[in-house]
């Protein structure tokens, strides 16, 4: 499941990257990074909220 998170996420800079996705912060190609730092963001809260809950 990880993998194909991992790849999804790939797959989303990439098109951005080709053409902007249009969404409010990610107008413009140089936005890639955003994607990248959403999912990092999300992952981290989601390691902490399972060490928590353990």
């Amino acid at each position: 499941m990880t993998k194909l998170l991992a790849l999804l996420l790939i797959l989303a800079m990439v098109v951005q990257v080709i053409k902007p996705l249009g969404f409010p912060g990610l107008r413009r190609r140089m936005d890639f990074w955003k994607i990248a730092l959403i999912a990092f963001a999300i992952w981290a809260v989601a390691l902490l909220g399972r060490d928590l809950i353990a």
